[in-house]
């Protein structure tokens, strides 16, 4: 069987209808390109939704407290008073899995300077806040622990609140402003981090020291939540069975009996994101995929056309000694051919499509070689299948039925 003559027969006959070829590739060429652009567009999405999230810290974990029931009425979490300094001095203290860990109470309230106000939230937290959170002192410094300890009315501001508050180009560092009337002195301004995927202004807070919070403004004893960095985010799911374990011991919780906190993990909020944009991307690619169906159905189409243009051709080929399996091959080579070529180009069209919506429109895309030659194998495999039963169809006819057909 020589199959480089049969390779030279299919592509002559490709060759004798080139148009009509074009056209039966481009169902191919759409769906490849489509396929490829589309799974670009999804895993870009996840990759960028990652990103941001890892930007807000991708190892936190946040424990706040959980909601009771008093008297038969279950109470709002944010009243809940279970948490307490000793908490997180017992978490900080024994916890094994964490790397840093920040007791957190807040107040939302009016920042003002001279004829200058901002709504805003201040944060009231210890040192470790900054890399927990990801965040950076771009100018000036963060309070210490001395500054803590003493509950010091100083505070370091987001780049959104230094903005609204000092808009005429003023120096913020050393000046003093007034938050639900208590006067802070503005000792640093952090690095902006612009806004995070949920579409909120990661630059638009107060940070505090925690003390200055609970004494000052708020005068209360207890706490309002942690804030901990696990070790790595694979352990974050060790990091929090043993927060749990500490503060349920604490909390002389028994066996069965239902947590007073509750304990949260960025790993989470990262691992539903992606399975939403995972569906999303599958989504996509079924979708775009339909066109590598309707391509080959038009492969199929196409070669049945071919088949009864050239029935004299088979019975020839046939009365000369050609067997069905030649007829077979030859036909499926033509089917294959075609597949191949449109998701050649396919290939290159997709990848162009992706660069282009990235600069153009400004979406994120990743282009994962295993989506070009998935497509790729898609294609092939779409020209076999589809080509088949047209070649099966010829390598049966009957020689002698064959020559007489008009």
């Amino acid at each position: 069987m020589n199959y480089k003559n049969l390779i030279k027969i299919a592509l002559r006959a490709l060759n004798n209808n080139k148009f009509r070829g074009f056209l039966t590739m481009l169902g191919i060429i759409i769906g490849v390109a489509s396929v490829i652009s589309m799974l670009a567009i999804g895993q870009g999405s996840k990759r960028s939704i990652r990103a941001q999230i890892s930007e807000m810290g991708s190892n936190m974990i946040m424990i706040h407290p959980g909601a009771e029931r008093f008297g038969g009425v279950r109470q709002s979490a944010s009243s809940m008073q279970s948490l307490k300094l000793e908490d997180y001095e017992a978490i900080a203290r024994d916890a094994d899995y964490i790397s840093a860990c920040t007791p957190s109470v807040n107040s939302s309230g009016q920042a003002i300077y001279g004829a200058n106000n901002t709504p805003t939230t201040m944060y009231g937290v210890n040192e470790d806040y900054l890399s927990i959170r990801k965040y950076a002192v771009g100018e000036g410094e963060f309070f210490t622990d001395a500054d803590t300890r003493k509950a010091a009315k100083v505070c370091v501001v987001g780049k959104t609140v230094a903005d609204k508050l000092f808009p005429n180009g003023q120096e913020p560092l050393g000046q003093t402003i007034r938050f639900n009337s208590i006067p802070f002195t503005i000792i640093g301004i952090l690095t902006p981090k612009g806004y995070n995927s949920m579409g909120m202004d990661q630059d638009d807070l107060i940070i505090a020291p925690y003390t200055t919070v609970q004494k000052r403004l708020l005068a209360i004893n207890y706490i309002q939540g942690i804030y901990a960095s696990a070790l790595s985010e694979e352990t974050s799911a060790e990091a929090i069975d043993e927060m749990s374990a500490i503060l349920r011991e604490r909390h002389k919780i028994k066996a069965g009996d239902e947590d007073d906190f509750s304990v949260r993990s960025q790993e989470e909020l990262s691992s539903m994101l992606g399975s939403t944009t995972d569906l999303m991307t599958v989504l996509l690619a079924c979708i775009a995929g339909i066109s590598l169906l309707v391509g080959g159905i038009g492969i199929m189409n196409i070669m049945y056309v071919s088949v009864t243009e050239r029935t004299r051709e088979i019975g020839l080929r046939m009365s000369i000694g050609a067997k069905g399996r030649h007829i077979l091959l030859q036909f499926l080579i033509e089917a294959v051919i075609i597949s191949f070529a449109g998701g050649i180009i396919g290939v290159l069209l997709g990848v162009g499509a992706s660069v282009a919506i990235k600069y153009v429109a400004g979406w994120p895309i990743y282009i994962q070689p295993y989506s070009v030659i998935l497509s790729f194998g898609v294609c092939t495999l779409t020209g076999i299948f589809f080509g088949w039963y047209p070649a099966q169809k010829a390598a049966q006819l009957d020689p002698i039925e064959a020559i007489r057909y008009e």
